[in-house]
C-alpha cells in the first residue's frame, strides 16, 4: 500500500536512530535516503506535473475488467509511454481503442511506487482526427482571444429581472423544455420568445445568427439564451463557428451560452456575457427565484420590525431617562433657582452702579473745589481788586498809571472809577521781581 503522506517521509529515524536528510542534495554514502524515502519523494514530484493533450499510435491495448493498459508511440522516434484508461473513461468513447490506430489522449503522470512504473493516467481518448480539430480550434481561440472579444470588461451584464426572453433552441429539443420549466418554476411571470433552429449540421450557423439578429432587434427582449443539451465534438462545431461568435461579441443584448459540455467547450462559452454549464444551470442564472425573494423580503421585513422595535424601546429609555432628570421632573425648581441667580446679579449690578454714581460726585465735588480755589471771583472775595485803566489794560505797576489816569477798579462786588493822583514803585516788590526775572 503506497504511503499517504509521502512528505513526512525524510522525517522518518532509520533504524540506527539518526534523522534522515530532508533534501536529495544532503545525502551521502554514509547518510542515504532508504528507497521508499526516495520513491515517495519522486512520485510527489512526478504528480505535480500538469495534464496534457498528448498523440500517438497505439503499439499495445489491452483491456481486462473494462480498463484499457496501452502502450503509445511516438509517430516519428522510438519513444513509448504506458498508458492506462480506467472504466469510467472507457464507457465514454465511441470507438474502442485499437492496435495501429493514431489517437490523442490527455494524459497525466503517475509512478506506482511498489514498483517504480511510471505510467500515464488518461481522462480522455480520441482518434487523431479529433486532435487536428481541437487543434484548429484552440488557434481560433487564441486568435479571438487576442482581439479582446473575450474580455471581461466588454461583457455587458444580465438585468436584474427580465420580462422576456429570447430563447434559442432545437425544436421541442431537452433544452428548451428544462430553460423554460425552471425559469417559470422560479419566476412564474417570465416570458420567452422562442426561435427554434438547427443546432448542429450545416444549417444550424446560419439559422442561430438569424434568430441572434431577430431577437437582438426587438426592444421587448431582455436578454438571450441560446441552449443545446451536450452532445460530441463533431455536433458541437456550429458552436465555435467564427462568424456566429462574431456575431455574439457584436449583440447588444446580453447573450447566455448553455451548450451543456464540460469537457469541450465551444468558443461561444469564451464570448458570451455569461456561461451556463446546462440549460437548467442557465435558467438559474437568467432570473431569480420568487421564493427565495419573497423568503428574502420577509426576513427583510422581519429585520425592519426588529429594528422599529429596538429603536422605540431607545427612544422610550432616552425619553425615560430625561423625563426623571431634575429639571424636567422639577422644573419649578430650576425656575427658582434661576430666579434667585437673577436677583443677586439684579442686586450686584445695583450696587455696582451707585458705587460708581458715588465716586462720580465725589470726582466732580472735588474737582468744583479745585476750580472755586483757583478762580478770580475767590481771590476778590479775599479783598484783593483788578485795577485796569478805562481801555481795560491791568495795571501792575504804578508806571503803567501816570498822575490823572483814569482807572476802572473791580472788586468783589462791583466797580469804582478813581483818578491817580500820584504814584511810586515799591522798592521790595522790584528787588522780588528783579530776583524772579534772574
Amino acid at each position: 500500500m503506497e504511503n499517504p503522506n509521502p512528505s513526512a517521509a525524510a522525517g522518518r529515524q532509520p533504524e540506527g536512530g539518526a534523522t534522515l536528510p530532508p533534501m536529495a542534495g544532503d545525502t551521502s554514502p554514509d547518510s542515504p535516503w532508504p528507497l521508499r524515502v526516495f520513491s515517495e519523494k519522486l512520485k510527489q514530484h512526478v504528480e505535480r506535473a500538469p495534464a496534457a493533450w498528448i498523440e500517438g499510435q497505439l503499439l499495445e491495448a489491452n483491456v481486462r475488467n473494462g480498463h484499457a493498459y496501452l502502450t503509445m508511440r511516438d509517430v516519428d522516434v522510438e519513444y513509448s509511454l504506458s498508458v492506462n484508461v480506467w472504466s469510467s473513461v472507457m464507457r465514454r468513447l465511441d470507438t474502442k481503442p485499437e492496435v495501429g490506430s493514431r489517437v490523442v489522449a490527455r494524459v497525466a503522470p503517475n509512478l506506482y511506487l511498489k514498483t517504480g512504473r511510471l505510467s500515464m493516467i488518461a481522462s480522455d481518448l480520441r482518434p487523431v482526427g479529433l486532435g487536428d480539430l481541437l487543434a484548429r480550434l484552440e488557434r481560433l481561440r487564441h486568435a479571438l482571444a487576442e482581439e479582446g472579444l473575450f474580455d471581461p470588461s466588454r461583457k455587458l451584464r444580465l438585468p436584474l429581472l427580465p420580462q422576456r426572453i429570447g430563447l434559442i433552441t432545437g425544436r421541442d429539443s431537452d433544452a428548451e423544455k428544462d430553460v423554460i420549466r425552471n425559469a417559470t418554476l422560479r419566476w412564474p411571470a417570465v416570458e420567452f420568445a422562442v426561435r427554434s433552429t438547427a443546432v448542429q449540421g450545416v444549417n444550424a450557423v446560419p439559422e442561430v445568427m438569424a434568430a441572434l439578429r431577430e431577437l437582438d432587434a426587438d426592444p421587448t427582449v431582455d436578454l438571450i439564451v441560446i441552449a443545446r443539451g451536450g452532445g460530441a465534438l463533431e455536433d458541437l462545431l456550429p458552436f465555435s463557428a467564427e462568424e456566429l461568435v462574431r456575431a455574439v461579441a457584436a449583440a447588444k443584448t446580453p447573450v447566455v451560452s448553455a451548450i451543456g459540455h464540460e469537457a469541450d467547450r465551444p468558443i461561444l462559452d469564451d464570448v458570451a456575457d455569461v456561461r451556463a454549464s446546462t440549460p437548467t444551470d442557465a435558467a438559474k442564472r437568467i432570473v431569480p427565484d420568487l421564493t427565495e425573494e419573497l423568503q428574502g423580503i420577509d426576513q427583510a421585513r422581519r429585520r425592519l420590525d426588529r429594528s422599529v422595535v429596538l429603536f422605540l424601546d431607545r427612544a422610550s429609555q432616552q425619553l425615560d431617562a430625561l423625563r426623571t432628570r431634575p429639571v424636567l421632573a422639577h422644573p419649578e425648581g430650576m425656575v427658582q433657582v434661576r430666579s434667585e441667580d437673577l436677583e443677586r446679579l439684579r442686586e450686584r449690578s445695583h450696587r455696582s452702579i451707585d458705587m460708581l454714581v458715588r465716586r462720580g460726585h465725589d470726582a466732580v465735588a472735588h474737582l468744583r473745589a479745585q476750580v472755586r480755589a483757583l478762580s478770580p471771583q475767590q481771590t476778590l472775595d479775599r479783598g484783593y481788586a483788578v485795577v485796569q485803566t478805562s481801555e481795560g489794560t491791568v495795571v501792575r505797576s504804578p508806571a503803567e498809571a501816570p498822575t490823572d489816569t483814569e482807572l476802572a477798579i473791580r472788586l468783589a462786588r462791583g466797580k469804582l472809577t478813581a483818578v491817580v493822583l500820584s504814584g511810586h514803585d515799591d522798592p521790595h516788590e522790584a528787588a522780588h521781581d528783579r530776583k524772579a526775572s534772574a
